[in-house]
């Protein structure tokens, strides 16, 4: 079985109940993961046998474990995958790369590990992502 390091929230259906194994095979996690949920603050329906847990708790509470991990960049800002954290480029510098005429990639090199960064761009809102960078544009 594949384990999931980051279950869809969107598998879960809100007006069912759950068992820790259903869920488990549901997500592709370890049931003992899930167990590890409900001490973090997963509330079962009840406290008997077997463990029952509603489809809405579930639902909210993986969406909000998945809204705490995100870190939005600010303006100017790229994701280096490397750091794990947003960076400014090294010398104020990106290449915009179109993918389709309405959205592309941002890129530039990380100033701390010298590996590239990126930011998904529409090209509507790059007057309001670009900040201080300089960006050049690339046809590919």
């Amino acid at each position: 079985m594949r384990v999931r390091r980051r279950p869809n929230h969107r598998l879960v259906k809100i007006h069912r109940s759950y068992a820790v194994e259903e869920i488990a095979q549901r997500l592709e996690v370890h049931k003992n993961t899930v167990r590890a949920w409900m001490r973090a603050g997963l509330n079962a329906i009840d406290d008997r046998r077997p463990m029952l847990i509603s489809g809405a708790e579930l639902f909210e509470f993986l969406k909000e474990k998945r809204q705490q991990k995100k870190r939005p960049c600010q303006p100017g800002e790229m994701f280096c995958v490397r750091c794990r954290a947003a960076k400014k480029a090294a010398g104020n510098m990106a290449d915009y790369i179109p993918i389709t005429e309405a959205f592309g990639n941002l890129e530039g090199i990380c100033p701390d590990c010298g590996g590239m960064i990126f930011r998904r761009a529409s090209l509507a809102k790059l007057e309001q992502i670009r900040g201080q960078l300089d960006i050049q544009f690339r046809e590919e």
